[in-house]
């Protein structure tokens, strides 16, 4: 499979993934336009802040199944589009934390000392030093708008330089402002009129664009300084320009511009033309929130180890799939794996149209429904992808069952007869009600214990024969036998009757595909009801 890296990130992740096997293109500042000659080519993409993968780019890739941010913010990236597409977004949103924080802070220094302009005049032979003098942090209050990971960083590093730290976050909890020693303003109104630094750390949506404007900016102190090293349009920058020029806002650095720059052009190649650069107050870096050594490496391992997980089809936590903020991906892999075994069951031996379908949660897992969000995703997964021609994934597989016409219920029951942890999932059709029960045994052995009613304690594997027979002897050595004779072996058999003693169900796993001809053997044997093949994981 062919991956596109259009902007820079650390060798050692392109590296990573060229050794587990991927065709890698490195093109570094490509341009729009030569990028939608060629998307077509690939399976993924992996960008950064500047690359815009719109609507456009994704109808012109038919290949692609994964894009890849190296970085937090996804703005650049039209999700709903992805979404429906199938595509899998994913992002770093923890690798460049510290390398964002510490320059704004260092921003934050750098407006109240003077000192790029003091540096700047010394290049020039300028020495007066009483053209330059600042302020001091110390005893300042600083205003943080956006009280998440970049943020708290900040906090605590704006402490430590002895400043009052007040915030701004309507979806922090109090208890986190009280961890951190942040006193909470209700309102943004509250925020501008205390503080004597600004600085934002914000996603860039529909409510944050333009969250400082002219409105705004007349609420704060008469020499408030400002830092925005998070997105481009969450300050007006006209507003910002003329706050500057009369000087109710005494300095601003800014780390991010709207619209950006091309990052990559040399400056007799550059016509980037914005107002802001004109002003001597205002100082402006080339988006360099992620750009420490530390930072480019960490966020081009994670990304590319995401990417390649992504397109392996392993289980990545992705930003358009339901967030399961907090809890360890690891610990639910076993669960995702046997949700999307039960789910692949229906169809693969049953052929009624299927009206609808109920997961229900027993024991200490339906005490968290945002991990049960993703079991329940895994389970439509398992059920669509034997019989859709369209690639299902965690993204679209909600949508395409919507588009099936079946409909789907959770239920959440916290207590359970005899195991710790149980998964149902019951399909409703016209004709008939089946169930399928699994459950996770040590944290990672996946068993189902209920096959249509007959109890099992089954590891699905590969390769997976089930046969409705006559509950009578010789079964088995009769199925045994056919087997053996064309050279399959089996790994591991399951026999269950049901109540009335008539009939009995056998999960045989065994270690290759079963041929057609060889099917049809173990379908005509007599005693045998009923044979499908089962293909788990694949």
């Amino acid at each position: 499979m062919k991956i596109i890296v259009t902007e820079s990130i650390a060798k050692e992740g392109i590296e990573q993934l060229q050794n587990d096997g991927f065709e890698v293109d490195v093109r570094f500042g490509i341009s729009a336009e030569e990028l939608l000659d060629i998307i077509q080519d690939y399976d993924a993409i992996i960008v950064r802040s500047v690359t815009q993968v719109n609507k456009q780019l994704m109808d012109k890739g038919s290949k692609l199944k994964v894009v890849g941010r190296a970085g937090n913010g996804v703005d650049n990236i039209d999700l709903q589009t992805a979404t429906d597409k199938g595509i899998i977004v994913v992002n770093t949103p923890e690798s460049n934390s510290m390398a964002a924080a510490e320059l704004a802070v260092g921003h934050a220094y750098a407006i109240f000392r003077n000192i790029v302009q003091a540096v700047t005049a010394g290049k020039n032979d300028d020495f007066r030093r009483g053209k330059f003098i600042g302020s001091e942090l110390d005893g300042k209050t600083a205003g943080i708008i956006g009280l998440g990971r970049i943020g708290s960083i900040v906090a605590n590093k704006l402490k430590g330089s002895n400043m009052k730290v007040i915030a701004y976050d309507p979806y922090v909890s109090d208890d986190k402002f009280d961890r951190l020693g942040v006193r909470r303003c209700h309102t943004l109104d509250d925020l501008l009129k205390d503080a004597d630094l600004i600085t934002i750390h914000t996603p860039k949506n529909s409510e944050t664009v333009n969250i400082i404007n002219a409105a705004e900016l007349a609420k704060c102190k008469d020499g408030v300084r400002i830092v925005n090293a998070a997105r481009g349009g969450l300050v007006n920058e006209d507003a910002l320009y003329d706050a500057l020029v009369s000087g109710k806002v005494a300095a601003c650095a800014l780390d991010v511009l709207n619209p950006e720059p091309n990052y990559n052009k040399a400056p007799g190649e550059q016509n980037y033309q914005n107002k802001l650069l004109t002003l001597p107050n205002c100082i402006v870096t080339p988006h360099l929130g992620a750009s420490t050594k530390e930072a480019n490496y960490n966020v081009g391992m994670v990304v590319t180890k995401l990417v390649g997980m992504a397109l392996e089809g392993q289980v990545v936590q992705a930003v358009n799939m339901p967030s399961v903020a907090g809890k360890d991906f690891n610990e639910m892999k076993p669960f995702i794996k046997l949700a999307e075994a039960l789910g692949c069951i229906y169809y693969q031996t049953e052929n009624p149209t299927l009206e609808k379908l109920e997961i229900t949660y027993y024991g200490d897992i339906a005490e968290d429904k945002a991990a049960c969000g993703i079991y329940t995703l895994s389970v439509i997964k398992g059920l669509l992808e034997p019989v859709c021609a369209t690639r299902i994934n965690y993204v679209n597989a909600e949508a395409m069952l919507e588009q099936a016409g079946v409909k789907y219920s959770e239920k959440f029951e916290k207590s359970v007869d005899k195991f710790q942890n149980v998964i149902t999932v019951t399909f409703v059709s016209s004709e008939k009600t089946l169930s399928v029960s699994g459950t996770v045994f040590a944290q990672s052995e996946i068993r189902i214990v209920d096959f249509y009613g007959y109890k099992v304690n089954f590891e699905p594997t590969a390769h997976v024969i089930a046969l409705q027979n006559r509950d009578i002897p010789g079964m088995i050595g009769k199925i045994g036998t056919v087997l053996g004779d064309h050279g399959i072996n089996i790994a591991a058999v399951q026999w269950s009757g049901n109540d009335k003693g008539e009939k009995a169900e056998a999960l045989v796993s065994v270690d290759q595909e079963v041929s057609d001809d060889i099917f049809n053997v173990l379908k005509s044997l007599d005693g045998v009801l009923k044979a499908s093949r089962i293909k788990f994981f694949g």
